[in-house]
């Protein structure tokens, strides 16, 4: 459904040592990922209490030192159209709020800055009470009281949830303005200014207002809800044309806007084409914001018209705050073949506020780019599916020392790639589907200094050996599972159902010798030990001299068993490998109900006595006692293989008799440690 390859890379492009975490905790449900996260830190040290009572303290209104009322706050290339003023609330209107009537998806509007796409993500961030009240905290405390104005300092405090941890952004309420007028995102209502206290705290995170010009909405939802970003490509996916696909995106986004996730979608454009409007009034380049996702119930007539009782549809908002829509059900004569009690429970909306609905068919047909951001569920006791949360941070750095080098590139780059960080995860149970995140830091602060582009970044999923601890450094003994798409977005999501085994994923840049830094994050049904590989073979240390230092290292691969219905099982079994090693062993899943086992299964062995061999069984799982059903001895001489089929033999004393069946494998041995 999604575009990722196997083994071939291509650089695509968008619009413009770790420490590990394992989550099982309180963070769930719709509040769970945030309201667990009870501590933040100070954005550049400002702590919003101390800094409210010096003000109290001294009778004054603050003035945010960190953000001052200068150019270089608003602009670093193009300045406003015309002469700023900055002014507080109370020297704009007569009688300032924070919010009017509550807090809503239509308080929004666009202001002269190209930033729709922060303002579509605050729509959504409107709608979802248990986000926005972790953005805006204490905001009751924060509300104008014009009882008692002497406890009013100028001062608003939000949280951002900024490349792995809450950031508490602390600013002033001096605005910008021309001629009285608030130069950016405003509310319709005149007194109301949270989104603009909002947008000013999100302008102060990236340097200036200016570096708010052009962005990704993906990025703002997860800025707002700790979440993980996922890009859909409409287009690419053909909903449009693929009634099945469309019928499984649509039950998809419906489950993540009703588990508190948000949704923005646009259409993409050139540069020439940009803010142009489509035959239907949309508006290309611009982001939507996604209000609604529901299934609507028609009157009689118009059930025998589509042929269905409730019609999928989804509602949007324009943060330009007027509609331009103009297709089905654009019309409010339309909705009078609604049933009156389905047009109440959805809270039609009769004011021009930018808000408009359309069928799930016509927002596939005409918008091809969708952001979503799951919040997911982490937490034990809550109502849904939970899942197991690890993260690693880590770093691409260069070393002129290549095994030591951390920033090899795509496996374009075949010599260099497993240079990158490595993390290992293991699959226990069954298959299982995996969600991935791979974010670097956000580089819009770094704009006004002139770099301030995303690095191309993309990762690769291997299946390894069962026993792997060590760093790869050869890819061609490994199974590729999965690449995702290299790209120069902030984050990269992929969703991968994955067999039971051990896995490794390879977090790049595209190019090599690039350095950056980066958060990976791993959602697993079960606890998978996502961890960090460090080693690239077994330490030297004090007990060496005595126990031993491996000599060689040798890797085995099982692909399967055949022949196994000639032993008297039944008719059936349940076939599983033990490889065995020196005093070690290594055992596979069992595959179930099989004559034809196909285990492929490997096994990596840092070997102190080459000179003895590795034996390969096969055994039967059952219920009292496992059945033994043939093994193989690989001898000392045993180098590098092709693969072979080798026959089944008994053990023991009758070790050279011959058993029905026969295993298919490959081995590779080296002297050289750190050649796989």
């Amino acid at each position: 459904m999604f575009s990722w390859t196997k083994l071939g890379f291509k650089a695509a492009n968008s619009e413009a040592t770790a420490h590990p975490r394992l989550e099982k905790t309180c963070a769930a449900s719709p509040q769970s990922s945030i309201s667990a996260m009870c501590s933040v830190t100070p954005y550049k040290g400002q702590k919003y209490t101390e800094l409210k009572k010096a003000c109290r303290e001294a009778s004054s209104l603050f003035e945010d030192p960190e953000f001052p009322t200068l150019d270089e706050s608003l602009f670093y290339r193009r300045s406003p159209p015309g002469p700023v003023e900055w002014k507080r609330p109370a020297e704009i209107c007569g009688d300032p709020r924070f919010f009017v009537e509550g807090i809503s998806s239509h308080d929004l509007n666009q202001g002269t800055l190209g930033n729709c796409w922060f303002v579509a993500a605050c729509s959504c961030l409107a709608l979802k009470p248990h986000l926005w009240k972790r953005v805006i905290p204490n905001w009751k405390e924060q509300e104008w009281d014009p009882n008692h104005t002497e406890n009013y300092c100028g001062i608003f405090h939000f949280c951002f949830w900024i490349f792995g941890e809450w950031v508490d952004v602390v600013i002033d309420d001096r605005l910008p303005t021309i001629d009285g007028k608030l130069v950016y995102c405003h509310s319709r209502e005149r007194n109301e200014f949270w989104s603009s206290l909002l947008e000013k705290a999100y302008a102060k995170l990236s340097a200036c207002y200016e570096s708010l010009d052009g962005g990704n909405a993906r990025d703002a939802l997860v800025d707002f809800s700790g979440g993980v970003a996922e890009h859909i490509n409409i287009k690419e996916g053909h909903f449009a044309s693929d009634p099945p696909a469309r019928t499984w995106l649509f039950m998809n986004l419906e489950k993540v806007f009703n588990r508190d996730g948000m949704i923005s979608s646009s259409i993409t454009a050139s540069q020439t084409e940009l803010e142009t409007h489509l035959s239907c009034g949309l508006v290309r380049g611009h982001a939507y914001a996604v209000t609604a996702v529901e299934r609507i119930r028609l009157g009689k007539a118009m059930q025998a018209h589509f042929k269905v009782e409730k019609l999928p549809m989804i509602r949007m908002r324009n943060p330009w705050g007027r509609i331009e829509w103009k297709g089905p059900w654009s019309d409010r004569q339309e909705w009078q073949n609604v049933e009156r009690a389905e047009r109440e429970s959805i809270g039609l909306m009769v004011e021009d506020d930018g808000e408009f609905w359309m069928t799930f068919d016509d927002w596939c047909k005409y918008f091809t780019d969708a952001d979503v951001c799951h919040v997911i569920n982490t937490s034990a006791g809550t109502v849904g599916k939970t899942w197991y949360k690890g993260v690693h941070f880590g770093s691409w750095t260069k070393h002129a020392v290549p095994i030591l080098n951390r920033c090899g590139g795509s496996m374009n780059n075949r010599e260099t790639f497993l240079q990158n960080p490595q993390y290992a995860l293991d699959i226990t149970k069954g298959e299982k589907e995996v969600l991935v995140s791979l974010q670097q830091k956000d580089m819009k602060s770094h704009r006004p200094v002139g770099n301030g582009e995303n690095l191309t970044i993309g990762f690769v999923i291997l299946k390894v050996e069962l026993n792997r601890k060590y760093r790869l450094h050869d890819i061609l003994t490994q199974e590729v599972v999965a690449t995702s798409s290299y790209i120069n977005l902030r984050s990269i999501f992929m969703r991968e159902t994955l067999r039971p085994g051990r896995y490794v994923i390879i977090p790049s840049t595209f190019a090599p010798d690039v350095s950056g830094d980066f958060m990976i994050t791993v959602f697993t049904d079960v606890d998978s030990g996502f961890r960090t590989l460090t080693s690239d073979k077994p330490r030297v240390n004090c007990w060496s001299r005595f126990l031993g230092y491996p000599q060689v290292v040798t890797q085995i691969y099982v692909q399967g068993a055949e022949g196994l219905e000639d032993q008297d099982s039944d008719g059936g079994a349940d076939p599983y490998l033990i490889i065995r090693c020196e005093g070690k062993s290594v055992q596979s899943m069992v595959q179930k109900d099989t004559l034809v086992p196909v285990f492929n299964t490997g096994a990596i062995f840092y070997r102190q006595k080459p000179s003895k061999p590795i034996v390969v069984e096969v055994w039967n799982s059952n219920a009292l006692q496992d059945e033994f059903m043939g093994q193989v001895v690989l001898a000392a001489s045993e180098k590098d293989s092709v693969q072979q089929k080798l026959q089944l033999q008994k053990r023991g004393q009758d070790s050279e008799d011959n058993m029905p069946g026969t295993i298919s494998l490959r081995v590779f041995t080296s002297t050289h440690l750190t050649s796989m």
